[in-house]
């Protein structure tokens, strides 16, 4: 994955989804009015360690790819994990990175007006900061 990647939540884009806001298909989320597209892989946000257990795998707080965390041998369920003896409070959702460069992104774009007016942006964070700011 590249360096810049964002987490969107599951109840997000449920919402997004739900107003037609983004666009999801094969594992691609767009983001309309920026025309800015994300590869999605499923992942969680690690809230807390609520067993009161030392967290020794160091998940507290960080993003972790489903894939990675069944290689610790966590299990799943709703807004819950386990790992061993530590239990977590997740949020569900899913990590995207960015297709191309921003760069790539404003040249592609350059030519055609986006669907929406918005202000210009200078990076990904900025836009996406943008979208995140009205639909949030």
């Amino acid at each position: 994955m590249s360096k810049n990647r964002v987490f969107f939540p599951q109840e997000a884009l449920d919402r997004w989804l739900g107003n037609g806001e983004v666009e999801l298909s094969q594992g691609l989320l767009t983001i309309k009015t920026e025309r800015r597209r994300f590869r999605l892989v499923e992942a969680v946000r690690v809230m807390a360690e609520v067993s009161g257990l030392p967290d020794p795998h160091e998940v507290m707080g960080k993003v972790k790819t489903v894939g990675f965390l069944s290689e610790l041998g966590a299990s799943l369920l709703g807004e819950s994990m386990v790992i061993a003896d530590n239990a977590y409070e997740v949020v569900p959702g899913w990590l995207g990175s960015p297709i191309g460069t921003f760069a790539e992104h404003r040249a592609e774009h350059a030519a055609s007006p986006a669907p929406r007016a918005s202000v210009p942006a200078g990076s990904d964070e900025e836009l996406l900061a943008s979208f995140l700011m009205r639909n949030l």
